[in-house]
């Protein structure tokens, strides 16, 4: 697939669904890279880029704090004010947090506990870079895993993407589950779509969101 557009998921020490990320950003239609933490740019024709879940650094000092100092974050920083797609997933969406390219934090949940399991979130704003698919206000049912997964912040400071129904099962503020910049380019969010991209899985919803940039393919000059 020499025309599709890449997809780069960045490797970082103790990253557990980098693999799972490109294979899903391969299911959509992409072709998919994996970039080291140590890398100080991305693939020239990088379309997006996704921060993928897991346990970076081993969540030493606080989740994510690490690795959004790591030295291929300089170039996802300059990628993203170009206007470039960027995701990140669980602690992806920690990543982008610390790097301060999305708002607020993310809090241990209300249980005190790791939770796995199936949520239901609904879709809020289908007009961000990684929503081309969706229409506002449908359902999408995708796994979530995750200690520190409760969102707290000023959603006026970005745009709220992803809610949770009503059972918010960190106990995230107003529901959130997945939260984009002002531009809608740059998305967090603690459920893990690239774990719902087969039926035989439980829901291939997540596909979605990887199908999304196909839909409006923008590479960005990295280098």
């Amino acid at each position: 697939m020499t025309d599709a557009p890449l997809v780069s998921v960045i490797h970082f020490p103790g990253s557990l669904d980098h693999e799972t990320a490109a294979l899903a950003a391969q299911a959509a239609g992409a072709n998919a890279s994996l970039v080291h933490h140590k890398d100080h740019d991305l693939p020239v024709e990088t379309a997006a880029v996704v921060l993928p879940g897991g346990f970076s650094y081993g969540d030493h000092l606080r989740c994510g704090a690490i690795a959004s100092r790591a030295p291929v974050m300089d170039s996802v920083r300059r990628f993203a004010a170009d206007g470039g797609r960027v995701l990140g997933i669980c602690n992806g969406f920690q990543m982008l947090c610390e790097a301060g390219l999305l708002p607020g934090v993310l809090r241990p949940n209300r249980t005190l506990s790791f939770i796995c399991r199936q949520v239901t979130l609904q879709v809020d704003d289908a007009g961000t870079g990684w929503t081309d698919g969706l229409a506002t206000g449908s359902t999408l049912s995708i796994p979530i895993k995750n200690h520190d997964g409760a969102w707290f912040g000023d959603p006026s400071e970005g745009r709220v993407v992803f809610r949770y129904d009503e059972s918010n099962p960190t106990g995230s503020f107003e529901r959130i589950a997945g939260i984009a910049n002002r531009d809608g380019n740059v998305l967090g969010m603690m459920p893990h779509p690239e774990c719902a991209c087969d039926p035989l899985v439980g829901s291939a919803d997540g596909l979605a969101v990887f199908r999304s940039l196909i839909a409006r393919t923008i590479v960005v000059g990295v280098a």
